[in-house]
C-alpha cells in the first residue's frame, strides 16, 4: 500500500535550499544521515496535466492567503515574482536560495484533502 509520496528538488546548492526549508519556511526534518535532511510536507495532493513533453515536475506549496503569505516571506527577505492570476488559482514563484523557485498559491478550486485547508 502507498503510504505517501518522497518529493525530490534538485539544486545547485543543496545546502543553502535545505537551511530555506528549515529555517524559512520551517518545515520540520529528519537527518537520514551525515546531515542529509528529508523534510516533512504539509498534506498534499497531485496533478497530471497534459505536456509535450514527460520529466517536467513541478513543486507548488498552498496556502489559504496568499497576501498575508507574501508578506511573511518578505519579511525573511525572501523574494518572490509578481503575482499571476490564473483560473484555478493566484500564483507566485519563491525564490529558493540555491538559485531554483517553487510556486506559492492560493487555489480557487476544491482541494482533494480536507486536510489542505486547515
Amino acid at each position: 500500500m502507498i503510504f505517501g509520496a518522497h518529493v525530490v528538488v534538485y539544486s545547485t546548492d543543496a545546502s543553502a535550499d535545505r537551511a530555506f526549508l528549515r529555517d524559512i519556511l520551517r518545515l520540520a526534518s529528519v537527518d537520514a544521515g551525515h546531515g542529509w535532511l528529508i523534510f516533512a510536507l504539509p498534506p498534499s495532493e497531485i496533478a497530471v496535466h497534459p505536456a509535450e513533453a514527460n520529466d517536467r515536475h513541478e513543486l507548488y506549496f498552498m496556502c489559504n492567503d496568499l497576501s498575508a503569505e507574501i508578506s511573511a516571506l518578505g519579511k525573511k527577505a525572501v523574494k518572490c515574482s509578481p503575482v499571476q492570476e490564473e483560473r484555478w488559482g493566484s500564483i507566485v514563484r519563491v525564490q529558493l536560495p540555491g538559485g531554483g523557485q517553487v510556486g506559492l498559491y492560493q487555489p480557487k478550486h476544491p482541494t482533494a484533502s480536507s486536510d489542505l485547508s486547515d
